[in-house]
């Protein structure tokens, strides 16, 4: 799995004030959560461009007055007007503390349903599970191919080795369905029988 290294120095300073300048400075504050102690620390807003533009899931090893943390991006902020990143939250990951993470899916296999005419819809892009450290991966994949016509392929589906998944069993992830042109022709093929 992809690990980005972002370099940071400690916050002794909070507030509106210790903030402003150092966003005046290009500079994002950000908080680390889960460890022993909440680490407060900041770090220039470009280290955090590869691990926040990116639809992908990767780790953050973040270096904090020579310490090194493991951690997952857990929320952010942008400002309102100006659309720039103003602060994180990451998570430090504990070997045997679970943690939930939204990994993105990974859909493989061309779907038999679209071999036969019909349109793939994807409905969701990325599932919410709870698990160890050890067992987190870059995305979860599940192979569509025995997909046909008509038929979703549902959150249940999914073989959740090593994790628990939060989502709701039923909401259907892709489904092929019926295109028009292929509804056009089962209704011309019915008039001529």
């Amino acid at each position: 799995m992809k690990t980005i290294t972002i370099e940071g120095q400690l916050r002794t300073d909070s507030g509106k004030k210790a903030t402003r300048q150092l966003r005046s400075e290009e500079k994002v504050p950000g908080v680390i959560y889960g460890g022993a102690a909440e680490v407060n620390f900041a770090a220039p807003a470009k280290a955090f461009k590869a691990l926040v533009y990116t639809p992908e899931f990767q780790l953050a090893e973040v270096k904090v007055d020579g310490k090194s943390y493991r951690c997952i991006l857990k929320d952010l902020q942008f400002d309102k007007v100006t659309d720039e990143l103003i602060h994180v939250d990451l998570l430090e990951l504990v070997e045997d503390k679970k943690v939930i993470a939204t990994l993105p899916l990974q859909l493989t296999g061309a779907p038999a349903g679209v071999k036969e005419g019909g349109k793939l819809v994807v409905k969701m892009k990325s599932l919410k599970i709870k698990t160890l450290p050890k067992y987190l991966k870059s995305s979860v994949e599940l192979d569509i191919s025995n997909l046909q016509l008509n038929e979703n392929v549902r959150v249940q589906d999914v073989k959740a080795d090593n994790f628990e998944i939060l989502n709701s069993p039923r909401i259907p992830i892709a489904s092929v369905v019926m295109t028009r042109q292929l509804k056009q022709e089962e209704a011309a093929a019915d008039k001529k029988k």
